[in-house]
């Protein structure tokens, strides 16, 4: 059983992923505004986080097949923390993809490797926590736009903010990295190198997909289009994402009590219902509030849908547990990564509230996929307290 010094420590973990990730994103605006960016360039260099997430996730899987997660989680880590402030000192559409070409590739590395420990330690104490968990990385993320929405607010100039940032998660990422649990000889197996789904794992990816795919999209675009449909102030503009990161934060710290009570395909159709009626608000509203009610409605509506289908993968028995989740994280952070400059490429064409509108279908796919895949009941550990 692990100790209470590792969920602290992998809480920890998780927290500090989400803040390093969202400092940047109410920066997101000033990055576009430095280097003169069209929605296009803009997309293409959000491609690139896209593009080194989910190569380095597919690498992962497979290394955390022979050499387990403890030590990639501290490698990676360390390195996620050490690249944030690369970003600010990109002076080209070059240099910045390069960037977050790289930065890409660490967080996605980074997540597949915490949430196989995570998903270790649920099995280790046989009761559930990786809701919890993902709630610190909301709770991170709030943290991290807190600070990005604060830097921006004061003006700060972006090659001081992220730096000193980094400097702050670092020593936390730090002081948690000796508490993780060696899982060397959990993930060892015969599967194949690369973490591709496989057989019903495809299903859960599709749901990992499109709840990841709309969290990307608020986190990279909630700011800009508060800013470009309604005029809004650079605060009212980061309180979008605001809005939406402290209802999924919410969600998931509430959602394994939830969990024992509500079956998970039940949640699924709940989940997608309300994903699909937030964006519904985003793109519908006459008036920014309606809007910013809309991005709340959405952070719950997925808040626990990318760590049941964690779950599910983890216990699915097809192939190791690193390896599954590996394959379902990476289908999922396909659409994290890669769906936002998706977003962007449309919105160049068609106006950016069509562009986001696109999402509705998501909520329809995780009410109706989600019900199917997980009617058959519940995987991993078993409910209890």
């Amino acid at each position: 059983m692990p100790e209470p010094r590792f969920l602290t420590a992998i809480s920890v973990i998780f927290c500090v992923s989400g803040a390093a990730l969202s400092n940047w994103f109410p920066r997101i605006p000033d990055t576009r505004a430095k280097l003169d960016l069209t929605y296009d360039e803009l997309g293409i260099a959000l491609f690139c986080v896209g593009g080194g997430a989910m190569v380095s996730m597919l690498v992962t899987g497979a290394l955390i097949r022979r050499l387990g997660s403890r030590g990639i989680t501290r490698v990676m880590g360390v390195a996620t923390c050490a690249a944030l402030p690369l970003i600010p000192f990109a002076n080209s559409l070059l240099t910045l993809s390069a960037a977050l070409l790289l930065f890409g590739a660490l967080v996605g590395s980074l997540d597949v490797a915490m949430n196989a420990q995570a998903a270790h330690g649920e099995n280790l104490q046989g009761r559930k926590f990786l809701n919890r968990v993902h709630g610190f990385f909301s709770v991170g993320t709030l943290i991290g736009a807190g600070m990005g929405a604060g830097a921006a607010a004061l003006d700060v100039p972006l090659t001081l903010h992220l730096p000193m940032a980094a400097a702050i998660l670092g020593l936390f990422m730090l002081a948690s990295l000796p508490f993780l649990l060696d899982d060397r000889t959990a993930h060892a197996d015969d599967a194949p190198a690369m973490a591709l789904p496989k057989g019903p794992l495809w299903g859960l990816g599709i749901i990992a997909f499109c709840a990841l795919l709309a969290e990307g999209a608020m986190a990279d675009w909630s700011a800009i289009y508060l800013r470009d449909i309604f005029e809004a102030g650079p605060t009212f503009a980061a309180a979008g994402f605001g809005a939406f990161a402290v209802t999924m934060t919410l969600g998931r710290l509430s959602g394994d009590w939830i969990g024992h009570h509500v079956d998970d395909a039940r949640l699924m159709q709940a989940c997608g219902a309300a994903l699909f009626i937030g964006i519904g608000l985003i793109v519908g509203a006459p008036v920014a509030p309606v809007a910013l009610a809309g991005f709340a409605v959405v952070g719950a509506g997925i808040s626990i849908v990318f760590p049941i289908a964690i779950r599910f993968a983890a216990g699915s028995g097809i192939v190791s547990p690193g390896l599954a989740i590996a394959a379902v994280a990476t289908a999922g952070y396909t659409g994290l990564l890669a769906g936002p400059p998706l977003i962007g490429f449309m919105a160049e064409r068609i106006g950016l509230t069509a562009s986001l509108a696109t999402i509705l279908v998501g909520g329809v796919v995780i009410a109706g996929l989600g019900s199917r895949v997980m009617g058959s009941g519940d995987k991993g550990p078993a409910k209890g307290a």
